[in-house]
């Protein structure tokens, strides 16, 4: 298993920032993308920001500009810095990291791993 572990969420002004980071632990062989993702109340869960292992990048049209993504393969983590906040940006937001790690049985080789964050509470007030 891979577990991820979020932190970084919080309650903000309009216009403040917050940073979100996410670290995944395992026998993690490699790492092929990593993405934040969020859910307001009521709507569905929509990617923010993304990265590959090669560190391609792509964001929801909402978020660009605001809303760096990085992410270090060697140490698994991935992080997004959000800066100009907005009532709008009050949400759920979850870590996807998708990748290879071995099996618990290293003999048997490896398996693919797509796994979410536990979800952090990020609130702007107007």
């Amino acid at each position: 298993q891979v577990p991820l572990v979020e932190s970084g969420g919080g309650f903000v002004q309009a216009g403040g920032s917050l940073r979100l980071s996410c670290v995944a632990s395992g026998s993690i062989l490699r790492i092929n993308a990593m993405g934040w993702y969020r859910q307001a109340s009521g709507k569905l869960r929509g990617l923010v920001a993304g990265i590959t292992s090669g560190g391609r990048t792509n964001y929801a049209d909402s978020v660009k500009g605001r809303f760096p993504i990085s992410g270090d393969n060697a140490k698994n983590t991935v992080d997004l810095q959000m800066s100009g906040l907005k009532p709008e940006d009050t949400a759920v937001y979850y870590c996807n990291i998708r990748g290879l790690r071995w099996r618990d049985d290293p003999d048997r080789g490896l398996i693919s791993f797509d796994v979410w964050g536990q979800g952090t509470q990020v609130t702007v007030s107007s």
